[in-house]
């Protein structure tokens, strides 16, 4: 079995990460676009072409599913990627957990891009999942980029900012960019309040990884055997796994086995 995943950048680990914990045996193909990046900025034709390639790339190490993991390309390139994909190759894309998250009670609050804070798709989802109960969105300038860099300082101040703009009585936070739920510890400890419940955070990467395991499940068994190995893809090219991925336990859960032949 091998499961490709796609995104800008670090965005992917935490879904590759949850692939490999659920069967340690998959080999994975992390194809990322650090030429392009970041794509949050782009126009909607350019993120969907900037997908494409990094999808095509990933797609000739003929993979049996492939993981959008970028919330960004999900809603801009989604389409486009399962026109030219499928059925040949399964395609699953990122949706903030939005609805989860609400089932449980509010109020709750979303974490996004700025990008995304306020968009049309998002608050699509909110009208959808989110009757009765209150909803923050909160925009979280500069925090995916610091997540890219590694930059523990900007990570800080970017959380911190955050945090000051989320009510203290959310019970629930969505994390509403692939790159936050690497930073779930820190979100969590800014945001705790000590007289409350333990709070909840909602990441989309365990659900992502489970659909693509089902999506490979509903067709032929795959022809090739799996050794648990990893390719990167930068930009097409194939490379080592990126010193910053190391900062994060996802990446050093994936850098824990040989590259694959």
């Amino acid at each position: 079995m091998k499961i490709a995943l796609v995104d800008s950048g670090l965005g992917l680990l935490a879904a590759a990460a949850a692939v490999r914990r659920l069967r340690p045996d998959a080999d994975l193909v992390l194809s990322t676009d650090p030429d392009g990046m970041p794509w949050g900025p782009r126009t909607p034709d350019d993120v969907a072409d900037r997908a494409v390639a990094a999808a095509e790339a990933a797609a000739a190490h003929g993979p049996d599913a492939l993981i959008v993991a970028c919330n960004t390309a999900s809603v801009h390139a989604l389409p486009v990627l399962r026109a030219r994909l499928e059925p040949g190759l399964p395609v699953i894309g990122t949706v903030p957990a939005i609805k989860p998250a609400a089932a449980g009670g509010g109020p709750i609050a979303i974490w996004a891009t700025p990008a995304t804070t306020g968009s049309p798709y998002q608050r699509g989802l909110i009208n959808d999942f989110t009757s009765g109960v209150e909803v923050a969105e909160v925009p979280c300038p500069g925090l995916a980029d610091a997540v890219e860099q590694a930059d523990e300082a900007a990570i800080e101040k970017a959380i911190a900012a955050a945090a000051a703009l989320t009510p203290t009585d959310v019970r629930a936070v969505v994390l509403g960019c692939t790159h936050y739920e690497l930073l779930e510890d820190l979100i969590r400890e800014a945001l705790q309040q000590p007289d409350l419940p333990p709070l909840v955070l909602h990441g989309s990467a365990d659900a992502v990884a489970a659909q693509a395991l089902r999506r490979i499940d509903e067709r032929p068994a795959p022809s090739s055997t799996a050794s648990g190995g990893l390719t990167v893809l930068l930009s097409g090219r194939e490379a080592a796994l990126p010193a910053t991925a190391l900062t994060y336990a996802e990446g050093r859960l994936l850098a824990a086995v040989s590259p694959a032949p």
